[in-house]
């Protein structure tokens, strides 16, 4: 029980900033944010019990945080928040198709892994530009908080970012005291704000693809050879089915993806939940539940996070990355012959780079595409023997 809290706990706390980012960044307003982490969190505790109590093994559920930081660097659509909105349903439906139709699954599957990883790193590059931009604007806010990331990365890795929002908040909270400024208790309670989606055509290339490309490769694969590694075979097709229908159902209350829990599911899966194997499943039991209890508490932290000094939260988010970028850039340039697709797929992303209403991250997967096509095809047959 002890380690499925723990796993909700990180899961919520070491990336909800970036998902308020990522949906702000794509025409939110504060309470369409605060109404997309709600739902988001209720939806991921909903599914995890189910999954939980349906296939008793400890498989877990979370948001996709490569999906929000991709969203953090993308550009409100032409269509504004409802077109985000009807972007974000169709990525819902892709991940359900794809457990239901097989053929979909191994296409996903096809995409040169390097070039999905690029594409995510050059994303987050300016995320992960914030926390070392910020200490030229509001050094005496965000230095507190560096220091206690970088310390807590040494003794305890896995609480480093948890804490380090603890910081940011104990520094919100002094400025706000500083200031005088007082938060109506009113505002603290947690709330769902419904927007009608409209399905734009630029919103659906530049936003629902790269969005479902960077879910599938960078947490639901990753999630099943997570689980793998301790002797569980994820509900491929069922997981799917949760995580899409799910995605599709809070895509109107300001939900961007849901997907298998990847890094934080070790935290259930492993030891750690006990040494009998076939009573960890509890342990995935107690996080659902958990996160049911985070979706209460989720409008408290929004109004708090949006009263903070600008770039405070860019900063805390920004730090919540960098282990994902550093594994992405890895991956990206780990093999010689992919070398230059990998980096202009990377380049591309990082650019800001739209044209036709359409978001770099996508030009960024087609450009590496082409890159491979033209400069590397003497490579796979080789790598193929």
């Amino acid at each position: 029980m002890l380690a499925g809290i723990v796993t909700a706990l990180v899961g919520f706390t070491s990336s909800f900033a970036v998902v308020l980012a990522g949906l702000r960044a794509t025409g939110a307003t504060p309470e369409q944010a605060a109404s997309g982490l709600l739902a988001l969190t209720a939806v991921i505790g909903l599914g995890i019990v189910l999954l939980a109590l349906r296939y008793r093994i400890p498989v877990t559920l979370s948001w996709s945080t490569p999906g929000a930081a991709l969203l953090a660097g993308a550009a409100i659509p032409a269509g504004g928040w409802p077109a985000a909105v009807g972007a974000f349903m169709v990525t819902g439906v892709l991940i359900a198709l794809t457990g239901a139709i097989p053929w979909l699954g191994r296409l996903v599957a096809r995409i040169p892994q390097h070039l999905a990883q690029a594409m995510l790193a050059g994303v987050l590059l300016p995320l992960c530009l914030a926390p070392f931009q910020s200490i030229g604007t509001i050094p005496l806010l965000v230095l507190p908080v560096i220091l206690v990331w970088l310390v807590s990365s040494a003794i305890a890795p896995k609480w480093a970012v948890p804490l380090a929002l603890v910081a940011a908040l104990v520094v919100i909270g002094l400025q706000l005291t500083l200031d005088g400024t007082v938060i109506e208790a009113s505002s603290l309670a947690p709330s769902l704000a419904l927007t009608l989606p409209v399905l734009d055509p630029a919103a659906v290339i530049g936003i629902a693809l790269p969005l479902y490309v960077v879910t599938m490769a960078s947490q639901n694969l990753p999630g099943v050879a997570v689980l793998s590694s301790f002797g569980y075979r994820a509900p491929w097709r069922s997981a799917l089915a949760v995580t899409g229908v799910g995605t599709a159902a809070v895509a109107p209350f300001g939900g961007h993806a849901v997907n298998l829990a990847a890094l934080s599911a070790a935290l259930s899966a492993g030891e750690g939940a006990g040494a009998d194997r076939d009573r960890r499943w509890i342990a995935a039991l107690t996080a659902g539940i958990t996160y049911l209890v985070l979706a209460g508490v989720s409008g408290a932290l929004v109004v708090v996070v949006g009263a903070a000094p600008a770039g405070l939260v860019e900063a805390v988010a920004g730090l919540a990355l960098i282990g994902t970028m550093a594994t992405a850039v890895t991956s990206s340039f780990s093999e010689a012959t992919g070398r230059m697709s990998g980096a202009v797929t990377f380049l591309l992303a990082a650019s800001g780079l739209s044209v036709l209403g359409i978001g770099g991250a996508f030009w960024a997967l087609v450009g590496g595409l082409v890159v491979r096509a033209a400069l590397e095809r003497d490579a796979l047959p080789a790598r193929k023997r």
